[in-house]
């Protein structure tokens, strides 16, 4: 079995999106080098308590991002819907800057889950499935495929988390947590946080500039929603191409192509 030439075209398009530069190649282009000077003299106790800050945040956003939306395939994702409130939410983290991220960062994180769980429903994925729901957690975690050193590439990555999210995927088949189930998630949540975290980082740095205020922090959080929204709509085409043919398949024509053009 062959994909076709323009399922071709659909697997290219998304091994460009998910192998390209990460969100902080992005954000220094509109900030310039000041972020990474800003990420070097972050307060101590933000820089250690911000894997458990964006845990808490994952762990927030699944309660809620997904479970309000309706399982029935829609026909366009709202985007501009979610990158507006996405605005909004940055705006806050901007104006107030540090002090603000516990409460701006689980908002912003929900706005940006439950627009990947659109996306999801748009190419054909069950909301109501565990593996989906894990699915959409998972995109946060594709960030930067190019840090890491063995665990490089799209492939590389969603193998190293596909135990715990397999794990997890079967505990959340209910929409209520049970007191057994929740250790499980929580574990998979823990490896999804530990690559989230890095962009949150790059992302808080542009929002706490000063001269950036409210206006920055909107446009640092649109930027960072673009930029997942991007990255899922590239992760579910390749879930639905792995429907259609197989996972195999479907993994050999994407690192054929790496190999031949990256």
């Amino acid at each position: 079995m062959k994909l076709s030439p323009k399922d071709l075209i659909v697997l290219h398009h998304a091994a460009d999106v998910l192998e390209s530069p990460s969100f902080s190649s992005r954000i220094t282009k509109t900030v310039g080098g000041a972020v990474e000077k800003t990420i070097a003299i972050l307060p101590a106790q933000v820089s250690l308590s911000l894997n458990d800050i964006t845990r808490t945040a994952l762990e927030k956003s699944l309660e809620g991002a997904i479970f309000t939306l309706s399982s029935r395939k829609s026909s366009v994702p709202f985007n501009r819907t979610h990158k507006f409130f996405a605005g909004l939410s940055g705006a806050v983290g901007g104006a107030f800057g540090l002090t603000a991220i516990t409460v701006e960062l689980p908002i912003s994180t929900t706005i940006m889950l439950r627009s990947i769980a659109d996306i999801a429903r748009f190419y054909g994925e069950n909301l109501s499935h565990g593996n989906t729901k894990m699915a959409c957690l998972e995109v946060f975690a594709l960030s930067d495929t190019t840090r890491h050193g063995s665990e490089t590439g799209y492939y590389a990555i969603r193998s190293i988390l596909a135990k715990g999210l397999a794990d997890a995927s079967a505990q959340l088949g209910t929409p209520v947590l049970s007191k057994e189930s929740a250790p499980i998630v929580s574990k998979a949540i823990n490896q999804i946080a530990a690559r989230f975290s890095i962009p949150v980082s790059e992302k808080l740095a542009a929002q706490s500039i000063p001269v950036f205020g409210a206006i920055g922090g909107a446009t640092i959080n649109l930027l960072f929603i673009s930029y997942f929204q991007n990255l899922a709509h590239a992760h579910f085409s390749l879930r639905r191409l792995e429907r259609n043919y197989t996972p195999e398949l479907v993994k050999l024509n994407y690192q054929k192509y790496l190999a031949e053009y990256y």
